[in-house]
């Protein structure tokens, strides 16, 4: 890292950062007021919409929520017809959480809805600005992912 950065920078960028994170769930928060799911729920179709079928342990492990705050999860949207049980065709005691198609739909308009927000908060940016914050966001994305590999492989080899 470029040393003329210091360590003010270091945590303005941390706090702007954290706040955008935070009016972002904010306005996520009032889209769901009109639809049937609660904010966990939410998360966990948005977890089955990106990464296909999981197990209640893997969707456990992605949320950070213990298994059984998970299964009365999965329960409750089981019960809302937004995700089924099904068994794993390759393992049968394997049983993977699927989305189903009110679930995919509620998900997909609740984004949608997020999307426009963050479009109109963007009206005032150039289409460079926009180009350069989207390039940028990427890149910080990539390097916490390979940050957190790096530390889940020095955990596991500890």
């Amino acid at each position: 890292m470029d040393s003329t950065i210091n360590d003010k920078t270091i945590k303005e960028l941390e706090k702007s950062i954290r706040y955008i994170s935070h009016i972002i769930k904010q306005r996520g928060r009032e889209i769901l007021d009109h639809y049937p799911i609660t904010p966990p729920q939410f998360i966990a179709l948005q977890w089955l919409l990106d990464s296909g079928d999981l197990t209640i342990g893997e969707l456990s492990k992605k949320m950070y929520f213990a298994f059984s705050t998970t299964t009365d999860l999965v329960d409750r949207m089981e019960n809302n017809e937004l995700i089924e049980r099904v068994r794993d065709p390759k393992d049968r005691r394997v049983v993977r959480i699927h989305l189903l198609q009110k679930g995919n739909e509620i998900i997909k308009e609740v984004i949608e809805k997020r999307q426009v927000y963050v479009q109109e908060v963007l009206e005032s940016f150039s289409s460079e600005e926009i180009q350069s914050l989207h390039h940028l966001m990427s890149r910080m994305f990539n390097e916490m992912r390979v940050h957190e590999e790096k530390s889940k492989q020095q955990d596991e080899g500890e």
